[in-house]
């Protein structure tokens, strides 16, 4: 339904346009109705799906580094190749630990949503300590890793999740870097601003 069933990979794609100030033509789709095009140039069929020129990718975090490498200003990844292998260990990570609970969440109720959230939760703050350590994910440097997990913590008011007790500060201070970067404000979709507004109380 929606735009997508999970909006939360075209707004990471959106943070990085953003960041990269180049601008794309959006076109939104209903998922149990594609367009033909889509269907010829993805044998997934899933979203979102780039298309440049004879170039057509999916899966979001393959979109985000090839944006990152044709679009090379500001960069978005470590230049060394361990670190670089490291960033998209990370990215990884976050998808299959924490994006897997925000799905559960999102698409169970009862007793699996709520233990979904409280694991969601226990785990974001339990790494939260990295974040006294470096401005931003493990990094002094705004990275794709960042831009990645951006959208989670972004929705968490809407999951569910509230942040209290120890590590909460430092990740709501990593939380507050990321979110007032003019990018990270030019990302958001009307739809988005609302899930922070309607929480502020």
């Amino acid at each position: 339904g929606g735009e997508t069933d999970k909006p939360a990979l075209f707004h990471q794609v959106r943070i990085v346009l953003a960041e990269k100030g180049v601008s794309v033509e959006i076109e939104q789709v209903e998922l149990d109705n594609l367009p033909q095009d889509l269907i010829d140039l993805n044998p997934y069929q899933t979203v979102p799906t780039l298309v440049d020129r004879e170039l057509t990718l999916y899966e979001s975090r393959i979109i985000m580094e090839y944006l990152d490498e044709r679009f090379p200003h500001p960069p978005l990844m470590p230049v060394y190749p361990v670190a670089r292998g490291e960033s998209r260990l990370m990215m990884l990570r976050i998808e299959k630990n924490w994006y897997s609970l925000m799905y559960k969440i999102e698409q169970s109720n009862g007793q699996e949503a709520e233990s979904a959230r409280r694991q969601l939760r226990e785990e974001l703050l339990a790494i939260a300590p990295i974040f006294g350590q470096t401005p931003y994910f493990m990094s002094e440097e705004f990275s794709l890793v960042d831009c990645y997990l951006a959208p989670l913590l972004w929705r968490l008011p809407q999951l569910g999740i509230d942040l209290i007790g120890a590590g909460s500060k430092e990740l709501k201070g990593y939380m507050t870097r990321v979110f007032e970067r003019d990018a990270f404000l030019a990302s958001l979709t009307e739809a988005e601003r609302e899930m922070r507004l309607q929480t502020r109380g």
